[in-house]
């Protein structure tokens, strides 16, 4: 099954005229001893296999649960170009079981997402060296609630010119937001001096009764969040 997942996970295609707006990721963690064998491997399997619409982008995890393992985005495409994927080819696929397989600890975890425009405050494209990843998973039916608060939440972004790209995990798992907060000049980005606190610029934006309603759709409809911050590594990725 996971060799499977992975034949359509790495193949390239032909484009097609549906909106390209679909990220395919797994995550990878390498043995402890077998760090730099690892990132030799995944480089060059990324740099071999995997270039044009269908190239990575490689991440490291440096903090939370998956802090030591590999963040890899495939994308973006459409579901149209995954309904074209061929098999792939069996030197690909052994490359992969033979030389990157062998250095990790298991198998890792695979998924798509799609990007939501209308709730982001960045352009899917104008990526960053690193950023924070929010993963918020609402309770059952009420992602929709969710979603209406993203919208005003995405105004105080607006205004206050904080990067955030949204996307919403597809046939993956519960139902999940994830929110990528770019830093584009760097981790510096998270200190109060650089942009007001966002309990501020909401409140400034919607008053105060306006902020404990956010607190209140927050505490009695998402299930639970975690977060996490991401180091891209342009050594590891496609060319």
């Amino acid at each position: 099954m996971r060799k499977l997942f992975l034949c359509w996970l790495l193949i390239p295609c032909i484009g097609t005229s549906q909106t390209k707006n679909v990220v395919s990721t797994f995550r990878a963690f390498p043995k402890p001893d077998k760090v730099v064998e690892f990132e030799k491997a995944l480089t060059s399997h990324a740099q071999k296999y995997h270039t044009g619409e269908w190239k990575w982008r490689t991440y490291e995890i440096i903090s939370g649960p998956d802090a030591g393992g590999y963040h890899v985005t495939e994308g973006p495409n459409s579901w149209a170009q995954l309904d074209e994927r061929k098999d792939i080819s069996k030197e690909h696929m052994t490359d992969w079981n033979t030389s990157i397989s062998p250095l990790t600890t298991g198998q890792g975890s695979q998924g798509y997402a799609f990007y939501r425009e209308e709730l982001s405050s960045v352009p899917l494209l104008d990526f960053s060296e690193k950023m924070a990843i929010l993963h918020v998973f609402p309770k059952q039916g009420y992602g929709d609630t969710i979603v209406a608060l993203l919208k005003k939440i995405k105004v105080v972004w607006q205004k206050s010119n904080e990067p955030v790209a949204v996307y919403q995990a597809s046939g993956s798992g519960p139902t999940q937001y994830i929110l990528v907060f770019r830093y584009k000049t760097g981790w510096k980005e998270r200190d109060p001096s650089f942009r007001k606190p966002f309990m501020e610029r909401y409140k400034a934006e919607y008053n105060e009764s306006g902020y404990k309603d956010y607190l209140a759709v927050i505490q009695q409809f998402v299930e639970s969040s975690w977060s996490e911050l991401l180091s891209y590594r342009a050594d590891l990725s496609s060319k």
